[in-house]
């Protein structure tokens, strides 16, 4: 969530940065509930001051024995009282207005990040790899999955919905692989690694910013629980209304966790396969840094989720999104997009963000540097996928498909396999 401070002292720096994210801000109505917050604050003000100062005059009345006066005093202080109590109202009105405006208002864009339209105005960073160039008619990972028999997309269906799939045999291995691969590899450069809930509360998505503006886009169980659409919710709210020792930043947190997202807003779009659907599993990155750091901490970040894909040896390229494509917590986002042959083109499999202390304020997350600072100050969050799972796996498969119809299993996978080849599953 954004300052109020800082909205109302740089109104017009806002509004044209939330044009630049090809949305709105209604700088009228902000200023609208933001005066009418300021002058119900200050009546409160001027009125308790009033009946503390009714009240010590009671007191000096009923000393000197003069009860009339003072049971009229007792009056004025019960009218005081009155007034108090629609003021108050009046502001708790206003304030949940004006909380509920801001809760809907996307992050700043850094400075940093390029200001665009869409997806077409991402600017590339950087490439790593070279597709393979096959020399026999190739497969997308969806039918050579299904032709070896480690991907079941009717089970899916039978057993859940559309968008949902069965891995079997080595297609099962393979995915608990990337999983112990991908763990063990972030907690090898300095993330603790967690094991967290698949359940969270309101109060936690508000936290990271899914709620209230994504609900479509989550799944609600019928006692007002969620299932977590990624573990950055989780990671990020381990230290929801805490304050941490500056001594301790960053803290580097990483998890593995079924993801689900029910893609009400993705109607359509990659529905072959396994690169959209509802139920996913991520190795996710999240870190707490000072203000200072977090731009060099979100640089790291995105080196730890390509340090996968070249230890997979997977090609890949870096973009860096524009402001009319990052996501609605984010100031500065790169993602890494791998190759794809099925797609000839090179597809997401790592989001790596910078939200500043936008999360951060909504779940009120401090940290205290006594020797630089008075009192505290928010951290700065970041979260970064490190990797997607079936997105990689549907990568290896494409990639690493061989003209007989097997797979080469990459080399740094072979002693979580157990086997250097995938063939055809029973």
């Amino acid at each position: 969530m954004l300052d109020i401070r800082y909205v109302r002292e740089n109104l017009d720096a806002v509004v044209k940065a939330m044009e630049n994210r090809n949305t709105t801000f209604d700088a009228d109505k902000f200023t609208e509930l933001d005066e009418a917050r300021r002058s119900s604050i200050s009546q409160e003000e001027s009125l308790q001051a009033e009946r503390n100062r009714m009240s010590k005059e009671i007191g000096k009345l009923m000393g000197q024995g003069k009860k009339d006066e003072a049971e009229a005093a007792k009056e004025q202080v019960r009218l005081i009282n009155e007034q108090l109590s629609a003021a108050s109202a009046k502001r708790e009105e206003v304030d949940a207005e004006l909380t509920a405006m801001l809760m809907r208002t996307p992050n700043i864009p850094h400075e940093t990040t390029p200001v665009g339209k869409d997806e077409n105005d991402n600017p590339e960073v950087r490439r790593w790899g070279t597709p393979p160039e096959f020399d026999f008619d190739y497969k997308a990972h969806w039918d050579l999955g299904t032709d070896l028999g480690i991907i079941d997309f009717d089970r899916g269906v039978k057993l859940a919905h559309s968008r949902f799939y069965v891995l079997g045999g080595l297609g099962a291995r393979l995915e608990r692989s990337l999983i112990n691969f991908m763990a063990d590899t972030h907690t090898s450069r300095g993330y603790k690694e967690f094991w967290v809930p698949a359940l969270a509360n309101a109060d936690t998505l508000t936290g990271t910013a899914q709620l209230p503006k994504f609900e479509e886009d989550l799944f609600k169980t019928t006692d007002g629980m969620y299932l977590i659409p990624t573990a950055e919710v989780q990671l990020t709210n381990l230290h929801r209304d805490e304050i941490l020792d500056v001594a301790d930043l960053p803290k580097k947190y990483c998890a593995f966790t079924p993801c689900f997202r029910s893609e009400a807003g993705a109607a359509g779009r990659d529905t072959r396969g396994i690169i959209r659907v509802h139920q996913f599993s991520k190795v996710e990155m999240v870190k707490f840094a000072t203000p200072e750091n977090s731009q060099q901490e979100l640089e790291l970040m995105v080196q730890d989720a390509e340090n996968i894909l070249q230890l997979l040896g997977l090609p890949y390229r870096v973009i860096s999104l524009c402001t009319g494509d990052i996501g609605f917590s984010s100031c500065k986002t790169y993602d890494l997009e791998v190759w794809l042959p099925s797609y000839g083109a090179y597809k997401e499999i790592s989001s790596c963000s910078d939200c500043w202390d936008f999360q951060a304020r909504r779940a009120n997350i401090r940290y205290r540097d006594p020797e630089n600072f008075k009192g505290t100050r928010l951290v700065h969050t970041l979260n970064g996928s490190g990797l997607a799972v079936g997105r990689t796996m549907a990568a290896i498969i494409e990639n690493y498909q061989q003209p007989d119809g097997t797979i080469k299993v990459p080399d740094v996978l072979v002693p979580y396999m157990g086997t250097d080849v995938i063939r055809p599953q029973a």
